[in-house]
Formats: structure tokens, C-alpha cells, sequence
């Protein structure tokens, strides 16, 4: 199969990119949705005809905007429940709670760019919360996305993944001294190997996982470099319904029906590359490489296991 390419590119809205869908009967959840670009996936899968979780750590934000969302869709099929990423404990307990299929699971909460911080496992923070908690989560909804038949999985990276690889030796900066960028990047770089092998280990079971590059936009994901978007050009900028597109996109769109292990930007596929772009396009090769992608899931399997043990 080539390349997916859509009628939609970097103006396109996320209601744009869903006009037209019947969601009726879909369940959705989407991580992160109390604020941005969650939020406003949750509210186009809703005005779709979609049942939606909003998987949150501040259950009072979620509340606020599910009435926000039920206000301007007429959707009542909205739900919130509490999930922190970074505890373990926390991710077993929501899959724990979870019954009946799930048709669309959005992994899209992250943090960004925070000063040095580790969970009690050890686990640098950035790397806990953007993949090993998502990793979790889709593993414990592993036989609800099964039951869907033909469930998706759609995975928020970052064009920052062209920063660093995985450095499976060194995964929590034992030996490296800590840098901001460089942790969040190997993050974004184990959301795109996740979603080639959760698409190789679950297509057989009608499961299939894509990651994308959602654009340059401000949100609260900002916040621990000033609320900025660094240096990206004024005209590079995306409103969070611009920003929203590409998720939206991949969780619906009847283009995308049994694809899956790629990575989007613009509404589109990436072409893969080997040197960091400079631009806010692009995957790198490292990103989708399969051997790669094989050996962070073993070593995610074992992390958690431990964790598993040790509580």
C-alpha cells in the first residue's frame, strides 16, 4: 500500500475532516480531554454521534467541558472518569472499571518539555506519562478494542521525536545528564514505535494504531516553556480546531480503514527522512522501524511488569 493521502492538508478542521460521519453507536475515549486539542476531539466525536470518556486527571475540568461539549452538540452520551498516566495504579484501576467494546481509544494527553521529575518507579516523567502510561492503558483495553471488531488507536507524537531516538540504555537519564527536550523527544519517538507494533501484534484481531504530528498550536502543554510556540512562524500556526484535524482524521475517516504503524502530519502521511527536517514535517526513520519498535515493546512490557510486582 503507498502513501494515504487525503483531500485535507494543514487548514483543515477537525469538523471539516469528520463531516458527513456517522458515529452513532461508537465509543471513543480520549485521554487529556479537559483542555486543547483533547478537548476538542471529544467534542467532534460527540457532535459525530459518538459515546465519549473523557479520560482526565482533573475530573472537574472534564466536567466543565463534557457540559460544554453537551451544550453545543445536544450530545448526552458523555462520560468522565479519572486516569493519571504517570501511576500505574491508576491506569489498572481505569481499564479495571472499563466494560463493553471501545471502538476509538485517543491517546493525546502529554507533557511537555518539564523540569527533571521521576515517578516513584524510577520512570523519568516524560517518558512515563506520553508513552509507558498510554502503553498501559491501550494493553489494559486490549480486549475492549478487540470486541469492537475494527478498533482504532490513534497516538498524539510530535515532529520533536526528530530530536532523539529511543535510547533503550539509557531510557530514565541514569547516564545522561537530563535534558528537557531531548526526554520529551524519545517520548514522542516511543508513540510512533508503539503504534507500529500495537498495528503488527493487533491487526489480527481487527486493531489497528497510527501516531501523528497534530501542528503547531498553544495549549496547556506549553506551559512549562512560557505558553509559547517556540520558534515556529506566525503563518505555521494552527488554531486548536487546526491542531485538532489530524487526530480526528485518523480515529474516523473510512480512508484509513485497516491502515495502520504510520505517522501523519497535515491530514497526511509523513515521508520518512534521515536527517532532522528543520520544518514541522517528516518521520524519521528510526521512528517506524520495526526492529525498533519490537524491542521498546519488550522493554515497556518488563518496566511495567516490575512496577506490577513491586506494589
Amino acid at each position: 500500500m503507498g502513501m494515504i493521502t487525503t483531500p485535507f492538508g494543514f487548514s483543515s478542521t477537525a469538523a471539516e475532516v469528520a463531516a458527513g460521519i456517522d458515529l452513532s453507536g461508537r465509543r471513543a475515549l480520549v485521554t487529556g480531554a479537559s483542555s486543547g486539542l483533547g478537548a476538542e476531539t471529544a467534542r467532534v466525536l460527540a457532535s459525530r454521534g459518538a459515546e465519549v470518556t473523557l479520560a482526565v486527571r482533573d475530573t472537574a475540568a472534564g466536567e466543565r467541558v463534557a457540559k460544554d461539549i453537551g451544550s453545543a452538540t445536544g450530545g448526552e452520551a458523555l462520560r468522565v472518569a479519572r486516569l493519571d498516566l504517570a501511576d500505574p495504579a491508576s491506569v489498572a484501576a481505569f481499564t479495571a472499571a472499563w466494560h463493553g467494546p471501545l471502538d476509538l481509544l485517543v491517546n493525546n494527553a502529554g507533557v511537555m518539555a518539564c523540569p527533571e521529575q521521576y515517578t516513584p518507579q524510577g520512570w523519568e516523567l516524560q517518558f512515563a506519562t506520553n508513552h509507558l502510561g498510554h502503553f498501559a492503558l491501550a494493553a489494559g483495553l486490549h480486549g475492549a478494542l478487540a470486541a469492537a471488531e475494527a478498533a482504532r488507536i490513534v497516538v498524539v507524537s510530535s515532529t520533536g521525536h526528530q530530536r532523539s531516538p529511543v535510547v533503550l540504555d539509557d531510557l530514565h537519564f541514569g547516564f545522561r545528564a537530563y535534558e528537557p527536550w531531548a526526554a520529551y523527544a524519545q517520548s514522542k519517538t516511543a508513540n510512533v514505535l508503539f503504534a507500529v507494533e500495537a498495528t503488527r501484534r493487533w491487526a489480527a484481531d481487527g486493531i489497528t494504531a497510527n501516531a501523528l504530528m497534530p501542528g503547531a498550536v498553544v495549549t496547556n502543554l506549553q506551559r512549562h516553556i512560557g505558553g509559547s510556540s517556540g520558534r515556529v512562524a506566525a503563518d505555521q500556526m494552527k488554531t486548536v480546531e487546526q491542531g485538532a484535524a489530524t487526530s480526528v482524521l485518523l480515529a474516523v475517516s473510512p480512508l484509513l480503514d485497516g491502515v495502520g504503524g504510520r505517522y501523519f502530519n497535515d491530514c497526511n502521511e509523513a515521508e520518512v527522512v534521515d536527517r532532522r527536517t528543520g520544518t514541522l514535517h517528516g518521520v524519521a526513520r528510526y521512528a517506524v522501524d520495526p526492529e525498533n519498535a519490537r524491542r521498546l515493546w519488550d522493554v515497556s512490557e518488563a518496566l511495567l511488569a516490575d512496577a506490577v510486582g513491586a506494589s
